[in-house]
């Protein structure tokens, strides 16, 4: 797999997978400076085979920001509800060359979840009429730069 090389000084790089995960398959698209990790493949494989039928995460295009800026990034769902006392969903992201980092979530409940490290800089929040779930982040760093991902996750 060959990987396009961005090089722009003081910009937060945002790196968005578009994932579809349909049964046991799952289809990717990635422009990132690093080859993703073999642990998140089966991280992801993992989530596809189970219990993952004919839902659909759809999240928005890559985007470059300067520091300082908001982020904002929406995941719309289907085959399942964003209401569903089932499930979560939620954020994760990957900077280049390091483990994935669990951002927060917001359940069918609306109960929210965030990382102590980052609760005080991202939200995420939700729209059933949409059936979108969006995370914003406030005031982004070059440190910030990173894959993020939308994942549900059964409670």
């Amino acid at each position: 797999m060959k990987m396009k090389t961005t090089n722009l000084q003081n910009n937060v790089f945002i790196w968005m997978y578009r994932n579809v995960l349909r049964g046991k398959e799952t289809a990717y698209s990635l422009t990132s400076q690093t080859m993703v990790s073999s642990s998140l493949w089966l991280f992801l494989l993992l989530a596809a085979v189970s219990r993952v039928h004919c839902v659909e995460l759809t999240q928005t295009e890559s985007m470059v920001l300067r520091p300082g800026q908001v982020l904002s990034l929406s995941c719309k769902i289907s085959g399942y509800s964003v209401t569903d006392s089932s499930y979560c969903t939620g954020f994760i992201r990957q900077p280049a060359g390091k483990a994935l980092e669990w951002v927060g979530m917001i359940c069918g409940s609306g109960s929210t979840y965030y990382s102590d490290k980052l609760k005080s800089r991202f939200q995420v929040t939700r729209d059933s009429s949409s059936s979108t779930v969006t995370l914003q982040g406030q005031n982004m760093q070059t440190e910030d730069t990173s894959v993020y991902f939308c994942a549900r996750e059964s409670q």
